[in-house]
């Protein structure tokens, strides 16, 4: 798949998350295998506004790269300027987003509300392509609703427009997250343009994401919600490609040493309170199927310091290498 001089083939993307893909999560995945990654959706009123919340979501460092910065909004006066704010940072994508659903984004006319007015799509779409210099990919939905699945038309909008890739997340908004993707869509929007089609929503497991790749001709691949569980599945998936095999569920150890090297890295992004309380979300999917994790997730809620956290993190890896020895040694006994 090329954008603009990315030339990467049948690459592994992170999908942008409103307050998910920090700069530390988006290293910890990058270093896992993710091919390019995005920041969390960046308000385009926000960056005229001179939000310093706002535009501290665009800061990246060198090792992120391929990076793209997702703007969202309503009007294209306001998402040009935007456009040419993030530019100014030297991204290596600008991407739009059309096809959030949630619901204050929607009210606001901005992500998957601009579906329904398609000509306001393209006036934004190719006002910022005619602003910027850098590739402009666009991401969205496959239609409204399931009376108004619109993607072709999108598409070769796009398309015309100067895209340099579509990404498709292949359920309607009125889908939400819920429901199964309908990724027959991706194969008829590439009979239908020639730019590169990436293929979106629920795909959190390499045989899926092979599965993808062969049976639609996608370009690409976006995790985004299997990367929060399973932040290995860029590295997974990767080696199943290539080799058919499935890699193991991560040991203990390499999942305890991930996590606080992500820990670590949202300490020093944001400063050490912030970094620490802002980490908790993150718990759940490290810790998801251990066993006593439900009552360790409630003593790391009460910190605010990395020191006590890593401490804890240690002693409760210990806990449960202990345990799983134990529980070895009796199911051996059992079996003599």
């Amino acid at each position: 798949m090329r954008l603009g001089k990315i030339e990467i083939a049948k690459p592994l993307l992170l999908a942008p998350m409103e307050d998910v893909t920090d700069q530390a999560f988006r290293i910890i995945c990058k270093r896992l295998g993710a091919d390019i990654v995005y920041t969390e959706f960046v308000n385009s009123e926000g960056l005229v506004r001179n939000s310093d919340k706002t535009k501290k979501k665009m800061l990246f460092r060198e090792e992120e790269r391929p990076f793209g910065i997702q703007i969202y909004g309503s009007e294209a006066s306001s998402m040009e300027k935007a456009a040419l704010m993030a530019e100014s940072l030297g991204p290596d994508i600008i991407d739009i987003n059309c096809g959030c659903w949630v619901r204050n984004v929607v009210g606001a006319g901005a992500g998957s509300d601009l579906l329904r007015d398609i000509p306001r799509m393209e006036r934004i779409i190719s006002s910022i392509i005619k602003a910027v210099n850098v590739p402009v990919t666009i991401k969205t939905r496959i239609g409204w609703d399931p009376e108004s699945i619109n993607i072709i038309d999108v598409a070769k909008m796009a398309e015309q427009s100067g895209s340099a890739a579509l990404t498709i997340h292949c359920r309607t908004r009125s889908q939400a997250l819920k429901g199964e993707p309908d990724f027959s869509w991706i194969s008829k929007v590439k009979s239908a343009v020639s730019i590169p089609v990436i293929a979106n929503g629920s795909l959190e497991t390499p045989l899926k994401i092979r599965n993808i790749f062969d049976n639609t001709g996608c370009d690409g691949v976006m995790i985004g919600r299997g990367a929060i569980e399973n932040p290995w599945i860029f590295s997974q998936a990767k080696h199943f490609l290539k080799t058919g095999i499935l890699q193991n569920v991560p040991a203990i150890e390499e999942r305890f040493r991930l996590l606080i090297e992500h820990l670590r890295l949202s300490a020093e992004c944001k400063g050490e309170r912030k970094g620490v309380i802002e980490f908790r979300k993150h718990y759940t999917g490290y810790l998801k199927g251990l066993y006593g994790a439900a009552k360790v997730r409630q003593e790391l809620m009460q910190y605010v310091d990395l020191a006590p956290v890593i401490s804890r993190l240690h002693h409760y890896q210990d806990e449960l290498i202990l345990h799983n020895t134990l529980k070895e040694k009796s199911t051996t006994a059992e079996i003599l």
